[in-house]
């Protein structure tokens, strides 16, 4: 146990947790773009499969307990390893570099990382913690997507999200071994139609909500 407990507390230990949570979270993000895709489906389609997710009862409360343990884990990985990089480099170079194909999805990571936890907060309480006894999910959707500003705020964190995941997505696989000639252009690759995926799925649900629906 000993090992295992140093194991983690290394600068290595923190990278897989990194990876493990993120992975976590690419699956989720996929699962809930499933879910939201049934929204161009129309709203009877959607109310169907919010039904169908809610009638799992517990099997939601311990997917959701897991979630925010991830998140944690993730989060406040992130930011000690952050941390620990500014420590270890206190003087910034003079000269940008872009050595080893630098993006800009890596180099904003820990930045659109705390947006995205911001936009998470906000995401939860419009339709997450709100009285279903007064209104649907569809309805909150509808009632939200209707008001310009929150659309605006959507967009763009939904954009951000998908520069999160562009780089995070190759980068934990990296992590787990697979940093292979063979496998990581095509793992690149596939992270470039995932964040493509989050950012054209999620991103026109409030077009689509407010204009054709």
């Amino acid at each position: 146990m000993n090992w295992f407990i140093t194991m983690l507390a290394s600068s290595i230990g923190k990278k897989l947790l990194m990876a493990l949570t993120g992975l976590g979270f690419c699956l989720f993000l996929l699962i809930h773009l499933i879910g939201n895709l049934t929204l161009y489906a129309g709203k009877e389609l959607f109310l169907s499969y919010v039904e169908h997710l809610h009638a799992l009862g517990p099997l939601i409360r311990v997917a959701e307990f897991g979630l925010l343990t991830f998140a944690v884990i993730h989060i406040s990985t992130g930011l000690i390893l952050f941390w620990q990089n500014l420590q270890a480099r206190p003087v910034r170079y003079q000269v940008n570099r872009n050595a080893g194909g630098r993006s800009i999805g890596s180099a904003t990571m820990p930045y659109t990382g705390v947006l995205i936890v911001l936009f998470v907060v906000v995401h939860l309480l419009n339709f997450h913690f709100i009285d279903h006894s007064l209104q649907t999910v569809f309805q909150a959707v509808d009632a939200t997507f209707a008001m310009l500003p929150y659309v605006v705020f959507y967009t763009v964190a939904v954009i951000i999200v998908a520069i999160h995941v562009s780089h995070g997505f190759w980068s934990l696989f990296q992590t787990l071994g697979a940093n292979h000639p063979k496998y990581m252009p095509g793992i690149k690759k596939l992270g470039i139609v995932l964040s493509i995926l989050v950012a054209a799925g999620f991103g026109l649900i409030p077009a689509y909500v407010s204009f054709i629906m």
